[in-house]
């Protein structure tokens, strides 16, 4: 139910965002949205279980500094432009580009593995996303382009996020939504010229912790519990909510080329995520502080008193092995 729950309140912020678009600009509205967002996640901070406190941090900066300008500065600001021109309904099912957009990324940029059915997904995203952009004439080519730069950008974090492996991914989304929330707020008030508001500025607090702070804290809790694997492939049919509220409470149309592009969008995911592939392969001796658990092939340090997924300061020795494996903090090599 967590990843549903993910993937609802994840889908209906594209509409939700289009509705507050009007009385905001894209760099406030994008700032207002993450800056709720980190704001609500840093409230609830306090009251997560406690864990063990690193032993040693990583210079992790730079990694930080990219996630924070590309999923928090440009991101949503390219999202909430293409919003402001395009359908609600046509930016939902566009967003399924971010998984392409992220395996692209990390085939050209970051060691990681794409075979055959990953390039077949990526061919059928580009298919999708042009017939999506045709239906909708020049706008729909500009607001397609500016939603694939706001996935490219998401793409950069998910890369840059995961190689950062001394604070959690609540704790990454409270720099991000602070940072960056912050600055796109002071970018979006001068170019207004003055304040916005206060029910709409307050609205989009709301949705921000509800549909990026919240949506990530229940994602997260899925990924643990049932992995990353099945709980993207559920999350996966967040635009289904997205297009049911733009139908419903904004009352848009919706086309026979969303629906085909829909559905090309949702079938390219489920190709990239049944994309596995094994070899043997060579870890070297590392130290990281991570989210892990024991009941994989690469956590068997000894230590009491933690069971299940927990976060710790940890030492792996080196080990050569073959197994089915997808791209992950463990799994980043040349092939």
């Amino acid at each position: 139910m967590g990843a549903l729950a993910a993937a609802f309140f994840f889908g209906v912020s594209t509409p939700l965002s289009k509705a507050l678009i009007s009385d905001l600009n894209a760099f406030m509205l994008a700032g207002l949205l993450y800056l709720g967002a980190g704001l609500g996640l840093a409230a609830l901070e306090p009251f997560k279980a406690k864990r063990e406190v690193p032993a040693g941090r990583k210079r992790n900066y730079k990694y930080i500094a990219g996630m924070v300008i590309f999923g928090g500065l440009l991101g949503p600001v390219f999202l909430m432009l293409a919003i402001k021109i395009a359908p609600a309904a046509s930016v939902s099912i566009w967003l399924n580009m971010e998984l392409v957009a992220t395996a692209l990324l990390g085939y050209f940029l970051f060691k990681d593995h794409l075979a055959r059915l990953g390039w077949a997904s990526v061919v059928i995203t580009v298919a999708a996303g042009l017939l999506l952009s045709w239906g909708g004439g020049a706008a729909g080519f500009k607001a397609g382009l500016l939603v694939a730069l706001a996935c490219f950008s998401w793409g950069f974090d998910n890369h840059f996020t995961a190689l950062i492996d001394d604070i959690s991914p609540s704790q990454s989304t409270i720099i991000k939504g602070l940072a960056a929330g912050g600055t796109n707020l002071a970018i979006g008030l001068a170019l207004a010229g003055g304040a916005p508001a206060l029910a709409a500025a307050g609205k989009a607090l709301l949705v921000g912790f509800f549909c990026y702070g919240l949506s990530i804290t229940l994602y997260i809790a899925s990924a643990q519990r049932l992995g990353a694997v099945r709980s993207q492939l559920i999350f996966s049919v967040s635009p289904l909510f997205g297009v049911l509220l733009s139908v419903l409470w904004l009352g848009e149309g919706f086309t026979a080329v969303q629906a085909v592009s829909g559905a090309l969008l949702f079938g390219s995911v489920l190709l990239m995520m049944s994309e596995k592939h094994a070899h043997s392969h060579l870890h070297t001796a590392a130290e990281h502080t991570h989210q892990h658990s024991h009941d994989d092939m690469h956590h068997a340090h000894p230590h009491t008193g933690l069971a299940g997924t927990h976060s710790h300061f940890h030492r792996h020795e080196p080990a050569e092995h073959q197994h089915p494996h997808w791209p992950d903090l463990h799994h980043r090599h040349t092939h």
